[in-house]
Order: C-alpha cells, then structure tokens, then sequence
C-alpha cells in the first residue's frame, strides 16, 4: 500500500528552470480559463465583425432576452401584461424622439434606444398627434387656398380624420408586421441574420414618423415648392433612421434580396409622405357652381366668377 507522502501533490521545477530549458514553451494558468477562451475566440473572429456585433446588439443577447422574458411573464390576457408596454417615463420618449429626428449615421436606432426596453406609448401618441395635424392643417389649408373667393364657403371636412387615422395606423402596424414576418422567415434560410422582434420594429417606425408632424404643419403654408422640399426634407431623415436600422439585419442575406427588402422599406415610407400630402393639401381645385342671381324682370341671371 502507498505511503500517505507518496498521495500528497509534488511540487515540480520551477516555472523559470523549465523556461530556461525550453524558452519557447508556453505557460497557461488554470485561474484563467474564461479569459483564455475569450482570448482565442477574439483572434477566430474577422477584424470588423466586433463592430458589426456591437450595431446589431448581439452581444448578451441572449441575457437581454431572457430579461425581457421575465419583464413580460404575465399572461397576454392580462392587463398588467400590456402594461409593460407602456412602462416608460417622458425623458425616453424625449430621447428616442431626438434620436428619430436627428440620426446618428453608423448607429442603430434599437441598440441605442430601444432594445433595453421597447415600448407602445410613444408610437401611439406620435401617430395620434400625426393624424390630427395632418387632418387640421389639410383643412386649413384648403381654407387658405380658397380665401377670398365669392364662391367659397368654409365647410370642415371631418371625414379627413378618420382617412388619416386609418392610413397612419395601418401603416404604423401592418408594415412593420409584414416586415417582422419577413426577417422571421429569412432567418429560418439565412443563420447570421438576426432578426427583431415585432415590438421594436412597431417602436421604431412608430418613432420614425414623429418628424411629419411639424412637417404636416409647415405644409400649410401655400407653395408647393416649399411642400415639396419639406417632404424631401423629412423623407430623408426618418427614412435613414428605417435604414440604419434594417439594413444590419439583411446585409449577410443574398445580396439582390437585402437591397430589395431596404428599397421596399424607402418606398412604402415614401409612398406614405407622398400620398398624405397629395391627398390632404395637394387636392385639385374644386369648380363652385356659379351663384344664380335673379334679376328684376322675373329672368336669371348666371354669373361666373373668374
């Protein structure tokens, strides 16, 4: 049987006679398994993609996932479930608004603002307050154009409320569900696309829109150059933000299919600027019937305003 000396740990040479004999050995410390792991999976990777994971938010994604899921652990039949949803303070709404209206090129807009919690509120209220101003100023403006003309008799047109409010909302919710049902089914083909969920794609177009509300309100102003630069204008910011933000997310699918999937985003949210001010403050003169006026021998007289 062995000696209790013979089962006790043995001290060997020390570390700097073996690196006197051998000076090209390599030493590991067994304290440090996380950092030499973290080590070499650093020199796997390609010398961009750390960027590249850093905008699309893949790091810790998996613990931010699980934190939403604890966030959101009450049953979708329940109020407190939705009220999550709705859980955020005005200095958010305020930096995500800022950060809608005044984009930082290379940034994206859910890692900055949105992913550590995406919310309902601000999207609700921006496409309520988009609809009352585009609804308010295209009467007004009809009003402007008009002002002075015989014929002309002010009437307010209530139905461009509920025209407004059903463009907005539907392309507020219906867009970007096409769009996350879409990135679901290209991350089932392609495994290095991440995908968002459907909540913060709401958050981001629902945000995205807040620069057409002051831009609604400078449309009455009765020039179509100046409409139209404003359009352009407001266009190119709220469609970058859409931009940097998706184009992470297709950029390792095929090729034709990403620059097809941005150019449709550009499009719909062109579509959307132009087809609100066509409609609301760009509508084509209506002809009054001219007054008829009778005159004192028991004829009528048809007058025709110029």
């Amino acid at each position: 049987m062995a000696a209790v000396d013979d089962l006790k740990f043995q001290e060997f040479d020390d570390a700097a006679n073996l690196l006197a004999a051998n000076p090209d050995a390599t030493t590991i410390s067994i304290d440090e398994p996380a950092e030499i792991a973290k080590n070499q999976h650093g020199r796997l990777q390609e010398p961009g993609r750390e960027e590249d994971d850093e905008l699309l938010g893949t790091d810790d994604s998996d613990k931010t996932e699980l934190l939403a899921g604890q966030k959101k652990s009450a049953p979708f039949w329940t109020f407190e479930y939705y009220q999550t949803f709705f859980d955020v303070d005005t200095y958010q709404v305020l930096d995500r608004i800022k950060g809608s209206v005044f984009p930082v090129p290379g940034k994206n807009f859910v890692r900055l603002y949105i992913r550590s919690n995406p919310d309902l509120y601000g999207p609700f209220w921006i496409c309520a307050t988009l609809v009352f101003t585009i609804a308010v100023s295209g009467n007004l403006s009809n009003f402007f154009i008009h002002l002075g003309k015989p014929t002309y008799h002010y009437v307010p047109e209530f139905r461009k409320v509920s025209i407004a409010a059903t463009t907005i909302y539907a392309y507020a919710w219906l867009v970007p569900l096409a769009l996350w049902g879409f990135l679901m089914w290209r991350n089932s083909k392609v495994m290095n696309i991440v995908s968002y969920s459907f909540l913060e794609i709401v958050c981001v177009y629902g945000y995205s829109l807040f620069v057409y509300i002051p831009t609604a309100i400078l449309w009455i102003i009765p020039q179509k150059v100046v409409r139209w630069v404003l359009v352009m204008f407001s266009l190119c910011l709220s469609g970058s933000v859409l931009v940097m933000t998706f184009w992470p997310a297709v950029r390792d699918d095929n090729r034709r299919i990403a620059l097809a999937t941005v150019g449709t985003i550009v499009l719909l949210h062109a579509l959307l600027a132009v087809g609100c001010l066509a409609y609301f403050f760009d509508a084509p003169e209506l002809d009054f019937p001219a007054p008829i006026i009778p005159a004192h021998n028991g004829t009528t007289v048809i007058t025709k305003s110029q």
